[in-house]
């Protein structure tokens, strides 16, 4: 449970997609319009290249909710498989019982 500033920053990126999303979508259809003149175009593409990096959806990873691992995500749990072990074999999880073979 070290990586809380990992989840931190997910947490910002998160905010700034939802800020920027109708902006971006504005800014593309105008860049990928093939009716308008190519300056117009371009000057879009400037304007875009012009926001925050991390505003855009591309930016935002798939991590542990408790540990910030990238890794080995479950995306129905939002665990990695490591704190779902632990997190099953201590009851912590409903209907999941350790399994011993």
């Amino acid at each position: 449970m070290a990586k809380k500033s990992m989840i931190e920053r997910e947490k910002k990126r998160e905010r700034l997609v939802a800020r920027y999303a109708e902006k971006r979508a504005a800014l593309n259809e105008i860049i990928h319009d093939q009716s308008l003149p190519m300056e117009e175009r371009f000057k879009a593409s400037l304007k875009l290249a012009e926001l925050p990096r991390n505003s855009s959806a591309t930016r935002i990873h798939n991590r542990c909710q408790l540990t910030g691992r990238p890794h080995a995500y479950y995306r129905k749990l939002k665990l990695s498989r490591i704190m779902l072990r632990e997190l099953g074999s201590f009851g912590q999880i409903p209907g999941m019982v350790k399994s011993s073979w």
